[in-house]
């Protein structure tokens, strides 16, 4: 059974190229998205970001002409939480797509929340392009 996704965006005024050059560094999350951690570690290759549950692993899509910014979770447990997104041209400036998909067991609160972090994430992206 297909789970439950909410489709989260924003539009930024800044070029989709320098979008995804920013946004697919994973060194730069701490500074975009403190939704997903305060901290960022690169060992041996591997990106680690420091999150209240403890320290998760991620993996973004190999570099692509297409905005495809898909990254992988591992979190603490071992589970694999996979996240669509995507930085899409629309003029001179681009929209991010963030899809959030409900995890089993998920309660309506938490998707929410979960919802409501992704799109300030989002807005804060938003924000540190179009000031830089």
């Amino acid at each position: 059974m297909a789970s439950q996704s909410r489709h989260i965006s924003e539009q930024i005024d800044r070029h989709a190229d320098d979008v995804y050059e920013y946004a697919s560094n994973p060194a730069n999350l701490p500074e975009w998205a403190p939704g997903l951690g305060s901290s960022v570690e690169n060992v041996g290759g591997r990106w680690f970001v420091e999150t209240a549950g403890g320290r998760v692993g991620v993996a973004f899509a190999e570099r692509n002409v297409y905005g495809v910014l898909d990254h992988d979770v591992t979190l603490p447990s071992g589970e694999v939480v996979h996240n669509p997104m995507r930085v899409l041209p629309d003029g001179d400036g681009c929209e991010v797509v963030f899809t959030v998909r409900r995890l089993p067991g998920m309660s309506d609160e938490d998707f929410a929340r979960d919802a409501g972090l992704v799109q300030a994430d989002l807005t804060r992206l938003k924000h540190v392009l179009e000031a830089g």
